[in-house]
This record gives structure tokens, sequence and C-alpha cells, in this order.
């Protein structure tokens, strides 16, 4: 059978429990070491930071020296819609214009007939209580913007800009 020492006073002896000090050396370490490499990272001290900084430098004055984009702004007609949802009578008063590029800028002229028909009708389904919340005006311009951009074609209208928007 298994032989157990027995100490001085008579008891048993336990097993020596083994030191968590190499853990926490190697703990620290890690965390010392993950944090140099970090700093030495994004200083630029390895993987060539400094060219990164050079770019970034010329970027930025690329941005300073280019002229203004080449769009137009095509305006849409202003539209007057009465809207459902109560009995008094509430009307809409919305007036637009379309950022477009410069080369596009026909194309988008003679197509915004179809483009205030689209909008009309998206506008003309809303209910007074669709403009109630504060969020309302982002969720709308996102879905006429994606309407307008059907219409014309991919690619030809940039932004849509909402100049009017009065509920009365």
């Amino acid at each position: 059978m298994a032989e157990t020492e027995t100490t001085e006073d008579g008891g048993e002896d336990t097993p020596k429990k083994s030191s968590k000090m190499p853990l926490i050396i190697g703990l620290v370490l890690a965390i010392a070491g993950g944090g140099g490499g970090f700093y030495a990272a994004s200083s630029g001290m390895i993987l060539g930071g400094d060219a990164h900084a050079e770019e970034d430098a010329h970027d930025e004055e690329e941005m300073h020296s280019e002229a203004m984009p080449n769009v137009a702004f095509v305006a849409v007609d202003p539209l007057l819609i009465s809207l459902s949802g109560r009995s008094e009578n509430q009307h809409l008063r919305f007036r637009a214009q379309l950022e477009v590029p410069l080369k596009h800028q026909a194309d988008v002229e003679m197509l915004l007939p179809r483009v205030v028909d689209v909008l009309n009708s998206y506008l003309r389904a809303l209910e007074t209580a669709d403009l109630t919340d504060p969020s309302a005006l982002v969720r709308l311009r996102a879905q006429m913007l994606r309407r307008v951009q059907i219409v014309t074609g991919e690619g030809r209208v940039n932004d849509l800009l909402i100049m009017e928007f009065v509920v009365n």
C-alpha cells in the first residue's frame, strides 16, 4: 500500500502547492509585450508608419488644393401635398434639389417629370402620423432618394437635398 510520511507531530504530510508566481510573471510580460508592440506599430517604429504619415499629409494637401466637385443641382418643382389621416385638412409643402454629376445633368433634367411623379406618389401615401417622429425626415429623405435613383438610373443622382418641408 501507499506509505504516508508522518511529521514529528504525528500528522500526515500534505503535498506542497506549486507556486503561481511563474503564471503571474508570464501574464505581466505578455501584457507589457502587447502594449509595447501596439505602441511600436502605431508610432511608426515598425511596419513603415512614417510612409503612412507622409501619404496622409499628401492626401490632405490634395484635398485642400482640389477644385470643387463637378456636380450640378437640379431643382425639383415645388409640391403641395394634402395629407390623409385626420379630419382636418393638412398640407405638406415640399421643395427639393437633386445633386447630380455634371455629365448627367441633361439626362436628369429630361427625366424630371418622372421624378416629380415618383415623389408626389410617395408623399401622397404618407399620413400625418408618419411625420411626427423626430427621425422621420431622415427616413423619408432616404426613401425618396432611393426612388429617384431608380427612376433616373444608377449613378445619376448623388443626393436629394430637401429645401422646404413644412406641414400646415
